[in-house]
């Protein structure tokens, strides 16, 4: 059982009764903060539980202007029209210039955001009324971008739907999902929407560079994922900054085609195209909360605390209510209202495979409201992954779908250019099968985490910054400017900046030497620069630092192993813990499938984790690593490799090809495993002027030396051969 908070940061329950008593304001404002929630209640929230009393039928006052929407909508009372576009039938390049704009209004801020969209054609009159928690702060990014504006790409909360437009689901308290970008877009998707599809344009479609069509949509979706409800359109308005063509339209989803009506070019059918953009003007401002998904690092009492904090702005606020509910837990915190006063509730979140919703309330006569929710909240533990593609680790050949949960999560996308990972800014579910989109961390990575939430019942974040084909020399970190977009470093720095978790990141583990092309020096040199930034910067005194030793480098050419070779020493040098990519049979010469590759190399990074931060068992974790080799006899007939560990290790048929004795034309003709940790190569000769041996692996399938986990033999180039005895 959670511990509750304290008796001065909870309003207490009074009868009903208490609300209207003359005098007692103090008693008078307690009691309206917890009648917002009926007792009956106190469990988890269902997703239609939004503002209190919203299923009830309201009749507005006054409509707020002549659009069908306020006509028919009694939600829409308090909101403001800021700006209206009427939409043209073809597109110019531009994005549709405004019929009037009154965003100034709202410029003190607003608390929640309105479209409605009417439009006249074949099926008669058609309007759509939808409103949502804001997605920006400022009020001129509400409408259709133009050119070179906001990419939106989120999840959106509290959604309200009304229309006449059959099949459309209405309702308040909806989960929702907000495409919005000037940018031209593909079917691909982020994978963030449950039941979207890969091969056509629906509610999870992918940005992409060129600025040649646009898209507006809002969409109702799953409120987690994986579930079982598919996406559907609730507007669509796309193609407003395609050079020429025309622009596609609709209400709901579309009949034929593709869903979200892109490519619909329907504009010309309708005699009225008006969009109307609303806000409600804020009567508080909130500094400091929470993001939807998000992932606070645990701190060493198993937990963290989460702050909502604000001002107070408008004088017929009386209090705000914090609500705070995780299943069937729930905690209520709240603060007296004093104008242009502060609040700051505060709540302690465990790290556990539990989620927790916050709901912040406004209380007053007119001004009651709900200010702000963030739901799916999570307190655990943060990985980075950086590297080149076999960091990013994509699908290659099997789907790694089944290690994804809903308490795995990422920050951002590792998307390389530099506008779209600035405008991508929020927590995701963490996806391994697709690169290059919000939520993407790898394939490895993804069955890393798994493991380590599965085993040790913590939400974990991964932050993927890895790029594909990329030399050591392109992830430095520029110095004079860290947070450069245009860099690597910089993009990677600013995710974790934003994310909150910079300075707590658990463990970072780089996979990269592929593309530099076994230049060992400029590989070491270029590394131990990036450690000690890294070390200055990401982590703290405990964070831990992984190097995957490469298999080929470049792709392809296992035959030269002296970037290997550093890498292997980095482990002595550096402090780092260096992983085997030998011993997985799932390898093309450069990637890995999924079986027998990817899978297992989550799994190694997995146990050495484990190991190292979790007080995991260490036996056979560490991959076999030589200490020193020496002659067997006098002779010079047989090598004895002494290894770090004495792990049983299982040595294949045929791996003796795998190994070359330096200095002298003699081969190794078969190999033996001595239970005391020896490898013990036979000669094919006595080996006259030799000075070391070498175990290179190869790329592809086995051979090999494995433990018992399958991790296996890291590759070692030149190890100095000592004289028997």
């Amino acid at each position: 059982m959670l511990s509750a908070p304290s008796v001065r940061q909870r309003l207490r329950s009074v009868p009903r009764t208490a609300w209207i008593a003359a005098g007692a304001t103090v008693l008078l404002l307690a009691s309206i903060a917890v009648a917002a929630w009926p007792s009956d209640r106190s469990g988890a929230p269902a997703g239609a539980w939004s503002a209190p009393g919203a299923s009830r039928p309201q009749t507005p006052a006054v409509p707020v202007d002549g659009t069908s929407c306020a006509a028919n909508v009694a939600g829409m009372a308090g909101f403001t029209p800021v700006a209206a576009l009427d939409l043209p039938a073809r597109a110019n390049g531009r994005a549709p210039a405004y019929t009037f704009d009154r965003t100034a209004a709202v410029a003190a801020g607003f608390d929640r955001v309105g479209y409605c969209l009417e439009l006249n054609g074949p099926a008669g009159p058609q309007w759509v009324w939808t409103a949502m928690e804001p997605f920006t702060t400022d009020a001129r990014r509400l409408a259709p971008p133009a050119r070179g504006g906001p990419i939106v790409q989120q999840r959106v909360n509290d959604v309200e739907v009304a229309t006449n437009v059959a099949g459309v689901t209405t309702g308040t308290g909806l989960p929702g999902y907000l495409e919005m970008w000037p940018n031209s877009y593909g079917p691909r998707g982020t994978g963030q929407i449950a039941g979207a599809a890969a091969d056509r344009y629906d509610a999870d479609d992918d940005v992409q560079p060129a600025l040649a069509y646009g898209s507006f949509q809002v969409h109702l979706v799953a409120g987690t994922r994986p579930a079982t409800t598919p996406p559907q359109t609730v507007l669509a308005v796309n193609g407003f900054t395609s050079p020429s063509g025309p622009l596609a339209l609709g209400i709901g989803p579309a009949p034929t085609g593709n869903p979200d009506w892109t490519f619909a070019g329907n504009a010309a059918g309708f005699t009225q195209r008006r969009l109307t953009v609303y806000a409600r003007s804020s009567v508080l401002t909130v500094t400091r909360h929470p993001a939807d998904r998000q992932l606070f690092p645990r701190d060493a009492g198993n937990g963290a605390v989460v702050e909502v904090a604000g001002k107070f702005t408008d004088p017929r606020v009386t209090a705000v209510q914090l609500k705070v509910t995780s299943g069937a837990d729930g905690w209520d915190y709240g603060a007296l209202a004093t104008h242009g006063g502060t609040f700051s509730l505060r709540h302690r979140i465990t790290a556990a495979l539990r989620e927790y919703r916050f709901e912040l309330r406004v209380l007053g006569d007119g001004v009651a409201r709900r200010a702000g929710l963030w739901e799916g909240v999570v307190a655990g533990d943060v990985y980075v992954i950086q590297g080149q593609s076999n960091a990013v680790a994509g699908m290659q050949r099997g789907s790694a779908a089944a290690e994804e949960s809903p308490y795995l999560r990422s920050y951002g996308s590792p998307v390389a250019d530099g506008a779209r990972s600035g405008a991508a800014r929020g927590w995701n579910y963490a996806v391994g099968d697709l690169t290059q989109q919000p939520g993407s961390v790898g394939q490895w990575g993804i069955r890393m985490a798994h493991r380590i939430s599965d085993t040790y019942q913590v939400p974990v974040a991964v932050i993927n910054g890895g790029e594909n084909g990329r030399p050591i020399g392109y992830f430095q970190r520029v110095d004079t400017r860290p947070n450069d977009l245009r860099t690597n470093y910089g993009r990677l720095r600013q995710r974790l900046a934003a994310a909150g978790v910079l300075r707590n990141v658990r463990g970072v583990l780089w996979y990269q030497g592929e593309a530099d092309n076994d230049n060992a020096a400029a590989h070491v040199a270029g590394f131990t620069a990036l450690l000690q930034d890294w070390r200055a910067e990401l982590g703290g005194p405990d964070t831990r630092y992984y190097v995957f030793q490469v298999r080929t480098s470049p792709c392809g050419n296992g035959r030269s192993g002296r970037l290997r070779e550093a890498q292997r020493r980095m482990g002595d040098s550096l402090g780092v813990t260096v992983l085997s990519t030998n011993g997985l049979s799932g390898q093309d010469g450069c990637h890995f499938g999924w079986e027998q590759g990817y899978r297992e190399l989550g799994d190694h990074a997995f146990a050495v984790v484990s190991r190292d931060l979790y007080r995991g068992p260490g036996d056979g974790v560490a991959p076999p690593n030589p200490r020193s080799a020496s002659f067997a006899d006098a002779g010079r007939t047989a090598v004895v490799v002494r290894l770090r560990a004495d792990d049983p290790l299982t040595v294949q048929p045929g791996v003796a090809a795998d190994f070359r004795i330096e200095g002298s034309a003699v081969s190794v003709t078969d190999v033996a495993y001595r239970p005391d940790g020896q490898l013990v190569l036979t000669l094919s000769a006595p080996a006259v002027g030799a000075t070391g041996v070498s175990y290179l692996g190869h790329p592809g399938a086995g051979p090999w030396i494995v433990n018992a986990a399958g991790v296996g033999l890291l590759t070692f180039q030149g190890l100095p051969i000592a004289a028997s005895g």
